[in-house]
């Protein structure tokens, strides 16, 4: 499932390029997760004035509302000045002056809805409880810290929550988790002030390194370009399972917690 990462590399590859531009159609293929929410034609003429993310979501602020954008499970997005004709697993086009936006959706887990503002309660019900955006100036060290000491909840399910910081993903949980000498089964109030600053850090320093990097494909993500992530080339310990921790050389474990997949190194992450 693509993730902030991902995401994140999603919004740089086209929002500098569609912005300003014009909506002159819009086109649906088969229903996604959730009806667009009005018109199709109400979005012609509109122009397209900026594309933020807000945990795995991409916003596109409309000269009227805003479109809410969600990747799926395995969703990607394509824009350029023009695209082979649309295939079976395309779901959404927004046609502008400077290009296609398309949405290629296997699953059709992913969607597209229209909001009157971030207030409107389409967007509220989307957007709404998300915790902080761990790669802004929102996550700050305290309050991660005094949400943390607030759950009995082991730390790794507390990440992937989203309720506490948004888009810290199953292999992105794994690898800050290692990065920061904390086992994932570790419950997430016991956490003391050097281990919650260093989780703190790595989850930052981690994102960062993926957004470089890509993102990860693992399956079916790519960027707008078609490009792949190689994020996953690098990691620690995700996907290494039976393989030597590059630190000390322990076997690096897998174990199951909530139907995900955790990796861990038992010594560097020791209780």
């Amino acid at each position: 499932m693509p993730e902030l990462p991902e995401v994140e590399v999603t919004r740089r590859g086209f929002a500098d390029a569609i912005a300003g531009a014009r909506i002159t159609a819009v086109l649906l293929g088969k229903p996604l997760r959730w009806p667009l929410g009005t018109a199709p034609g109400a979005l012609v003429g509109q122009r397209v004035l900026a594309v933020r993310r807000r945990g795995k979501y991409l916003l596109l602020d409309l000269s009227e509302g805003l479109l809410l954008l969600h990747l799926g499970m395995s969703g990607s997005l394509r824009f350029a000045a023009a695209l082979p004709p649309a295939g079976a697993h395309d779901h959404f086009e927004l046609q502008t002056e400077h290009g296609l936006l398309r949405l290629h959706d296997p699953r059709r887990f992913g969607a597209v809805v229209w909001a009157q503002s971030e207030a409107a309660p389409a967007a509220r019900k989307l957007l709404g409880g998300r915790g902080m955006e761990p790669l802004s100036d929102d996550f700050e060290l305290a309050r991660f810290a005094s949400a943390l000491k607030a759950t009995r909840q082991n730390i790794k399910q507390v990440l992937l929550a989203g309720k506490v910081v948004v888009g810290v993903g199953n292999i992105y949980a794994s690898e800050a988790l290692f990065a920061a000498r904390i086992r994932p089964t570790t419950a997430a109030a016991r956490l003391g002030p050097v281990r919650v600053r260093r989780l703190h850090a790595a989850i930052r320093e981690v994102l960062t390194r993926a957004v470089d990097s890509g993102g990860s494909t693992l399956r079916d993500f790519s960027g707008v370009q078609g490009d792949s992530g190689h994020f996953q080339l690098q990691a620690s310990v995700y996907g290494r399972a039976g393989l030597p921790c590059a630190v000390c050389g322990t076997p690096i474990r897998l174990l199951r917690q909530g139907q995900r997949s955790s990796f861990y190194c038992p010594r560097c992450q020791a209780r």
